[in-house]
């Protein structure tokens, strides 16, 4: 079977996809406002789709529901204190649930079904209300320096700073209960399986980005697909998985696919006789310190210079990920070069240690196109693998 608006929407995704691993790869950045066409036209389809496989209005908002709170989301978390708060975005998100779990329902059969919805609603715009009111009563601000933006302290020593940070965790929480509330009472029917999955895989990969794991436009790319293409537009080579659900696949055979990259860093590193620690030979290469800004990555030795001689270790994994989560102490190339006046200090000891170990810098959109491109056309490769090693059983 052809889902006909799948199809169109799946070459809007992946012509913005290569649009957008171009612009990564150039400017290490991807507009927003690169993602618009894309979102235009595979919601639009998808809105299609659920109409012509339902028919059904209050699934359709639920949907809508969704991508508005994500959309709600980045706008507290991006907005300019100084431009006037948009009130009308916040009633628009309050009122599309409202719509979905009890207006259309009840306009449809008659009587409020999912009761149980209710005090859900209530904490959902609750929440919502509470972060947007501080939002509205956020001051503007001098904008830090690069560095400084590294070093932000993240203070969460009350209620008030924990509910603004992980406030869109419980929001995930709320979409998710909800969407199995209208499956599970038949309001949604099976079709809703898909807006509870999206409200799980996408609300992972947004926090994901909140936290710096993952890159923003790896994020918005692999939840816009969620959006775009919620299903497969036809049966691929290696069958469809069992829920059909296209963005996991797309996640799965990224992931796959992405592992032939540090094996080629490995080999390239033998060849050319680069030594360090195992495990840093398959993430990183060393590169000239005086020439270090013309490079992509971040720095993964720790430099201190005492009465002339520069002394360096390996940052450890566990301490490389902390510094990704806090933002502080992770020297980006990136910074180097666009920020040069507030590392002096450590451009100048880089010069001084000859090279300087860096982390490929392959942009993840890359193997996410990839990964769409052969999820569309294959299938998924770790349903594959397990049933190759099961042997069909």
């Amino acid at each position: 079977m052809i889902f006909y608006p799948m199809v169109i929407s799946a070459v809007a995704v992946l012509v913005t996809l290569v649009y957008a691993s171009y612009l990564d790869i150039r400017d290490r950045r991807v507009p927003f406002r690169t993602w618009y066409p894309m979102l235009v036209v595979g919601i639009s389809a998808t809105i299609v789709l659920f109409y012509q496989q339902t028919g059904n209005i209050s699934l359709i908002v639920g949907y809508l529901t969704l991508i508005a709170s994500f959309f709600y989301a980045d706008y507290l978390d991006n907005r300019d204190p100084e431009t006037p708060f948009r009130f009308p975005y916040l009633a628009a998100v309050l009122a599309l649930p409202a719509l979905s779990w009890f207006i259309i329902p009840v306009l449809s059969t008659g009587k409020l079904s999912e009761t149980q919805l209710i005090p859900w609603y209530v904490l959902f715009a609750g929440l919502l209300g509470y972060v947007s009111y501080r939002e509205y009563k956020k001051q503007p601000v001098k904008k830090p320096t690069a560095k400084q933006a590294r070093k932000d302290a993240k203070k969460e020593s009350n209620i008030e700073e924990v509910l603004s940070r992980w406030y869109f965790v419980l929001v995930i929480v709320i979409l998710a209960i909800a969407s199995f509330y209208m499956i599970g009472g038949g309001s949604w029917g099976v079709s809703g399986i898909y807006i509870a999955l999206a409200a799980v895989f996408c609300g992972v990969f947004y926090i994901f980005g909140q936290m710096h794991l993952f890159g923003g436009a790896d994020a918005w790319a692999l939840i816009f697909i969620a959006f775009c293409i919620p299903t497969f537009p036809f049966t691929p080579l290696l069958n469809t998985p069992p829920l059909g659900f296209l963005s996991f696949s797309v996640l799965i055979n990224a992931l796959i696919l992405n592992l032939v990259a540090p094996a080629g860093i490995f080999i390239i590193n033998i060849v050319k006789g680069n030594r360090a620690p195992l495990q840093y030979m398959f993430f990183g290469f060393p590169v000239k310190g005086e020439t270090i800004q013309d490079s992509w990555g971040f720095v993964m030795e720790d430099f201190t210079e005492t009465k002339g001689t520069v002394e360096r270790k390996f940052i450890g994994f566990w301490d490389s990920l902390r510094r990704m989560r806090s933002e502080e102490g992770r020297v980006y190339t990136k910074d180097l070069r666009e920020h040069p006046e507030e590392y002096e200090k450590e451009l100048g000891i880089y010069k001084k240690a000859g090279n300087v170990w860096i982390s490929y810098a392959v942009p993840f959109i890359l193997p996410i196109t990839a990964g769409l491109i052969t999820a569309i056309i294959c299938g998924d490769f770790l349903l594959a693998i397990m049933t190759l090693i099961t042997g069909g059983a």
